[in-house]
This record gives C-alpha cells, structure tokens and sequence, in this order.
C-alpha cells in the first residue's frame, strides 16, 4: 500500500497583502503554514484556500491568540516545526537545525526564498509573499509529503 500524499502551502513574510497570485499557487493545499509577519486580514483571506496555521513575527501585534509562537505539526510520517526566525536572531539553516528537532524546518524573516537539506532534514524559507523588498521576486513554497518522502518547491508570485 503506498502512503497518502499531502500537499501543503508554506507562505510567509505577507505584511497585511495576499497577492492575487498566491491563490492558485497554493491551489489544491489541505494545510497553509504561514512564517510570521501575517499582518492584518491575510488569515482570513488564506482560509478562502485551505485551513491556516501561523506563527507571530517580529513585526505582528502581540497578543492574538491566532498566533503562535512556534508549533510543530505532524503531516504523514513527517514532523514539520514553524516559527519565524527572528527568535534566533538572523537565521540560517545552521541555527535552525540546532534549535530544532523536526524533519522539515519552515521559517521566515529574511524575506529569502532558501531550500537546504542538510543531516537528512530539509530548511525552507518560501519566502517574502508580501510586498516586494530588498530586490526580491516574491514567492511562496508548496510541499508534498507521501511517508517520508518530501518534495519542497519554491513557487515565484510572478503577475
């Protein structure tokens, strides 16, 4: 019996703006885990498209109970940990991979897209999907998970 596939959305850095862009990008997800810096409305508007989970960012009002500050979620065989990265100062792979234990390591907070497999266990960083800066191309991440096999791509929120 070969195991269920699970698509998931990694989305992040939005800033209060869900570019028209994002909706077929994300298409077809049963789960969007968002990185932080949601802003205001982008939950609402991201549950139009599958069920949300989100972290706070660095840049998020405090205190909404919708937020977390990190959360691990287990998806098929697969345990994926979500925070923002801030709370690492300036993340890189390194920093995340001893901080947490989980297989796949989703965070935001640079606004740089990254995919790292290192130690057998996958970083990413979908990247900034709100406002363009810093000369970035906006983007988000689309992940499939069957067992343990994952299969994490980076999706350019090109109009």
């Amino acid at each position: 019996m070969t195991a269920r596939e699970h698509a998931i959305g990694l989305i992040s850095d939005t800033h209060g703006l869900v570019r028209p862009e994002v909706f077929p990008a994300l298409a077809g997800v049963e789960l969007i885990l968002h990185a932080g810096d949601v802003g205001e409305g982008v939950l609402e508007e991201l549950a139009a498209i599958a069920p949300v989970r989100a972290v706070y960012g660095n840049t998020d009002a405090p205190g909404d109970p919708r937020l977390a500050a990190e959360f691990t979620v287990t998806v098929g065989e697969v345990r994926v940990h979500v925070s923002h990265g801030h709370e690492l100062g300036a993340p890189t792979p390194a920093k995340l991979l001893a901080a947490y234990d989980a297989d796949v390591l989703v965070y935001g907070h640079t606004h740089r897209p990254l995919l790292v497999r290192a130690d057998g266990r996958w970083v990413v960083n979908p990247g900034a999907a709100g406002q363009r800066r810093f000369d970035i191309e906006p983007s988000v991440a689309r992940m499939l998970v069957s067992g343990h096999d994952i299969r994490i791509a980076h999706v350019p929120l090109i109009p």
